[in-house]
């Protein structure tokens, strides 16, 4: 099994929801739509209050090259634009709307053989973003500068709890396979891995089964490969083996430089769900306003992996579970090693949004942080190879310029310096602090 240099191992706890299939979230009584659902300006709204919409219907529209397109997910009547706080707990514009019951969509004309060109306008057409959680429009990401020759797809799901990736292959692996083909003809690429980790083998047989799809476990495998065969690369379970610079490594021994992105070395990465959403657009005509999610954690009474209309609250999903557990003790939005820790309910789902966790005390710390002790575990761990304990340090003490200096804009917040912190110090934290200082001072 290929991996990276650095990173650890961490419980997965997976088992709540690996075996649990996909389940339809039913509709509910109202939705809030962010237009801020992806790296990029805010989509700006194409409807107003009173206006009837029916599902797939374009509401916001890019407003530049980074951007993406919104549309509705259920049909039903606009009440306005409204600010909400999103799951980082910043204050957004959110476009709200209830539902009316109907039953219309709107969708884009199918394509049949699309031409690169074709394929990269429909998915900016369809909104589709990175959903691994960055939200990098993906029709951007399509379009690089520097010349490539690799399509990695991570499937590796590397944060523990998280399964929807996991069901999307086992559930749906030829419309996931058609969408990888799709973003390989998008690109000009023949070279295509699937990064999976060793605790996903119902899906590495399930995709492996498939014409065109091999796996690299022996060399009689390998050895089977065609031209134009996706190869599904078996990646050792290591946190954080789905980043995008360590599934580089990993799949196919890259190193991306510093402040650089894979395109640099060749590589574009996609997320499973992406790719499944390219084909949903492409082959069905289908904008993205829905996605998988897993909700678990020992804090819900029925972890489930379920497929929501984006803008659900996400009070109405805990509902949907069978509510919390008198032992939950923590919220958290997507995982819980890079997701953010929720004050309450009052947050509807986006694009990006791929689970939401209820944690008991036995699963997430709630001890206080006590002063650096100098061991140098974060640093042993950083797939980055940073200095953890002087960015917090100097984040600290507000000096943004030291803590620049040793590696803060450089890190991806993967959470591993803190996971290993003997004082439980908030790195994470301090990293994206130095951050948002940093674009307050540009």
């Amino acid at each position: 099994m290929k991996t990276f240099p650095g990173g650890f191992h961490v419980p997965d706890n997976k088992e709540l929801t690996a075996s649990a299939s996909i389940e339809q979230m039913p509709l509910v009584a109202e939705y809030f739509v962010s237009l801020s659902q992806h790296i990029g300006r805010p989509a700006e709204p194409v409807v107003a209050a009173g206006d009837v919409v029916i599902e797939g219907q374009l509401i916001a529209k890019a407003s530049s090259f980074v951007s993406a397109n919104i549309h509705s997910p259920v049909c039903g009547e606009i009440v306005g634009v409204v600010k909400r706080r999103n799951a980082q707990g910043a204050t957004v514009d959110y476009i709200h709307i209830k539902p009316n019951g109907k039953q219309d969509k709107a969708t884009l004309k199918p394509l049949v053989d699309p031409t690169p060109a074709e394929i990269i306008e429909r998915v900016a057409e369809a909104g589709i973003v990175g959903m691994g959680g960055a939200g990098f429009p993906t029709a951007v990401k399509l379009q690089p500068q520097d010349p490539v020759d690799t399509l990695i797809i991570n499937a590796a799901e590397c944060e523990p709890y998280l399964n929807c990736d996991n069901r999307l292959m086992i559930e749906r692996a030829e419309e996931f396979i058609q969408g990888v083909r799709l973003i390989a003809k998008a690109i000009n690429v023949s070279n295509v891995y699937i990064g999976l980790e060793a605790n996903k083998m119902e899906a590495y047989d399930t995709l492996t089964a498939l014409d065109g799809v091999v796996g690299d476990r022996t060399k009689e495998d390998l050895a089977s490969k065609k031209d134009g065969d996706i190869v599904v690369v078996l990646l050792k379970k290591k946190y954080p083996q789905g980043a995008e610079k360590t599934i580089i490594k990993a799949c196919v021994n890259r190193k991306v430089p510093v402040g650089a992105l894979p395109a640099a070395v060749g590589c574009i990465v996609d997320n499973v769900g992406t790719a499944y959403a390219v084909y949903d657009a492409v082959v069905n005509g289908r904008p993205l306003y829905k996605r998988l999610m897993t909700v678990s954690g020992r804090g819900i009474n029925t972890p489930k992996n379920i497929e929501v209309n984006i803008g659900t609250p996400l009070s109405a999903i805990v509902e949907f579970c069978d509510n919390l557990t008198d032992g939950t003790v923590k919220l958290v939005s997507g995982g819980p090693m890079m997701g953010f820790t929720l004050q309450n309910l009052d947050v509807a789902t986006t694009k990006t949004d791929s689970g939401l966790l209820a944690l008991t005390d036995k699963e997430a710390s709630t001890v206080l942080p006590t002063p650096c002790i100098n061991c140098g575990k974060c640093a042993s761990v950083c797939p980055m190879k940073l200095m953890p304990m002087y960015i917090d340090f100097y984040a600290t003490c507000g000096d943004t310029e030291n803590a620049v200096k040793y590696g803060a804009a450089n890190c991806f917040e993967c959470g591993t310096c803190a996971y290993v912190c003997p004082a439980k110090r908030p790195i994470v934290q301090s990293v994206r602090l130095t951050k948002m200082k940093m674009k307050e001072k540009k």
